[in-house]
């Protein structure tokens, strides 16, 4: 994999570009999409954003949003345009497979493939060109260091702004967890010295949920949260009669596996959420237990040292009761506060 920087050079060259990101696309990746999108497209390229799968829809104000392509639902039309495409950017994912049904698409298409990203262990034979940045906060700011290094900063515009500004909040907790560095800030000085309001962004992001979703997270945490004070970890479980009894959406569970982090010495918060396909893990930590490596060992997923998920085919109950077992391996780990 070449580095990006080899490419600026050539962004003002006519192209077709498809902008793509992992499944069920977060503020980051739905951000840091539509932020390149809007780029792109100012430089003169035709220009495609394709999401693997559906997204919530507390995205959807975000500018450009109306333009995006549910691949599951316009199969034919994107595997014609992933197909026709000179580039297509990867945006917050490690590796193909993150894509789900276009995964095979995207092996096969003759396009030159761009990696934008900063998840551990990245496929790097899969792209031409990227760059794979553990130490950033999010892509968004891996999307604003390519503007800002290509020389046309001249092109950021309030809409770009917002995009990149929802995904940072997203993936920083809005700036509270270690990712948010000195770069992550002064970015966001950039963007408030240029005009940008921000308050709009944290209630389309935070304050933009049905009654269900609050009554469903109270549900939750008073049947569904487990805390062993031992191992000073927490497990919620949700099975697939609390997804339908609460009529919940995509982007509804966000942020779900954080609520036990904020329990008095809890250093591990797990969630498991039985889906149609998959049981799906979501793992967040405090201080030094490596959420990527637990969960590439036992949860057939990854991610970065504090976040990480996994899947699995198994059912609810033989999953909860793995990661019990599993748990006692990190004693010493978890028990030191």
């Amino acid at each position: 994999m070449q580095a990006i920087q080899q490419l600026y050079n050539q962004l003002n060259e006519s192209r077709n570009v498809v902008i793509t990101t992992h499944q069920k696309p977060d503020p980051d990746a739905m951000g840091s999409s539509l932020a390149l999108y809007h780029f792109l497209t100012q430089l003169g390229h035709s220009v495609q954003v394709i999401s693997p799968t559906n997204w919530a829809a507390f995205l959807n104000w975000m500018p450009g949003c109306k333009t995006v392509i549910d691949y599951e639902k316009n199969k034919d039309k994107c595997d014609d345009l992933i197909n026709q495409a000179d580039w297509i950017f990867c945006l917050d994912f490690n590796t193909l497979g993150r894509t789900k049904k276009m995964t095979e698409a995207l092996q096969q298409t003759p396009a030159i493939k761009i990696l934008i990203d900063h998840h551990q262990e990245p496929q790097t034979s899969a792209f031409a060109f990227g760059v794979s940045d553990t130490s950033k906060s999010s892509t968004c700011e891996m999307v604003f260091d390519f503007v800002k290094g290509s020389g046309r900063m001249d092109l950021l515009t309030n809409e770009m702004m917002q995009c990149l500004y929802a995904g940072v909040i997203g993936d920083t907790g809005s700036f509270r967890f270690p990712s948010a560095s000195a770069t992550v800030h002064e970015m966001v000085a950039e963007f408030k010295n240029r005009g940008l309001k921000h308050t709009v962004i944290h209630d389309n992001i935070y304050d933009n949920f049905l009654e269900g979703r609050f009554r469903f997270i109270g549900h939750v945490l008073l049947h569904r949260l487990e805390i062993d004070y031992q191992l000073n970890t927490a497990l919620i479980w949700v099975s697939k009669n609390d997804l339908l009894k609460y009529e919940l959406k995509t982007g509804d569970t966000e942020g779900l596996v954080n609520y036990p982090l904020g329990i008095q010495g809890i250093k591990l918060a797990a969630l498991i959420i039985d889906r149609d396909e998959k049981r799906k893990w979501s793992f967040r930590s405090k201080g030094d237990f490596d959420c990527n490596t637990f969960a590439r060992t036992h949860f057939n997923g990854g991610g970065h040292f504090n976040a990480a998920g996994g899947e699995s085919d198994d059912s609810l109950e033989a999953n909860v009761q793995q990661f019990k077992s599993v748990i006692q391996q990190y004693k010493n780990q978890l028990e030191h506060l």
